[in-house]
């Protein structure tokens, strides 16, 4: 068995191209520790890199495997949460490989977007009508990201429309993120937005994580996938939280 999951996982890593680590976990449906103790048998094999956060293929330039790929219910999470924007806004887009995909539904848009993700600038400026400001910092070629207290400073400063957030767990407790680096860029991210909107997949809810950078009222809106527990639903619902929920796309229906 252990050896038919190694297989599987090698197999969903080189076709995704990328992957991160609770990813892998709830896809296979094990804990973190045997997703630890798997990637480090598959990083034997040559085939698979460690990244922050993940693997990736080591087939695959990295700045290609961060892109993520048609379908699934993250793009469908996305193209949710950007009907959301209106001609004019300006829109602050987190890190992360999931949020790209805002980028692809708001192309034919004219806005400004403000990111610390490499990924977003570097497919927003394939379309002359946005406008792209990258926030300054350390840039970090694993994440493709920019970090460090210089871009939080700067982000301070501005008002956005919305700002889309990504988180690697979300409890009652709060939002959290495992990445110190991006801790204070997503808190200032939140405070000064007129609409924060926490785009997640449903299997995160009740997932902790290292850092809380907002508590669940502090999000205008939330986007997530029909695997939300109904005590969140709940939740939201009480804190009068605009709720948005899509289906889960076929190849994610057995996570």
């Amino acid at each position: 068995m252990k050896s038919k999951r190694l297989t599987d996982m090698e197999a969903y890593i080189l076709s995704h191209g990328s992957a991160t680590m609770e990813e892998l976990r709830d896809t296979f449906d094990v804990s973190m520790n045997t997703v630890r103790r798997d990637v480090a048998e598959l990083l034997k094999t040559g085939n698979i890199l460690k990244v922050y956060g993940g693997v990736r293929s080591a087939t695959e330039n990295p700045v290609q495997a961060a892109y993520p790929k048609p379908g699934g219910t993250k793009r469908a999470i996305c193209f949710e949460a950007a009907r959301l924007v209106r001609e004019g806004d300006i829109v602050f887009i987190d890190a992360g490989t999931t949020t790209v995909q805002i980028v692809e539904a708001i192309r034919d848009m004219r806005v400004t977007v403000i990111t610390n993700n490499i990924q977003v600038m570097m497919k927003a400026l394939e379309y002359e009508n946005l406008r792209v400001i990258m926030l300054p910092g350390e840039v970090h070629r694993n994440t493709l990201s920019v970090t460090g207290e210089d871009s939080a400073e700067y982000l301070s400063h501005m008002n956005t429309n919305i700002a889309f957030m990504a988180a690697t767990g979300a409890s009652f407790t709060g939002v959290a993120n495992s990445s110190p680096l991006e801790y204070s860029i997503k808190k200032a991210a939140v405070a000064h937005t007129q609409r924060a909107v926490l785009l997640v997949s449903g299997s995160k809810f009740g997932t902790t994580s290292l850092l809380i950078y907002a508590g669940l009222d502090k999000f205008q809106t939330v986007v997530t996938d029909s695997r939300i527990p109904p005590a969140y639903r709940q939740r939201f619902k009480e804190l009068h939280i605009d709720l948005k929920i899509v289906e889960n796309a076929e190849e994610e229906k057995t996570v």
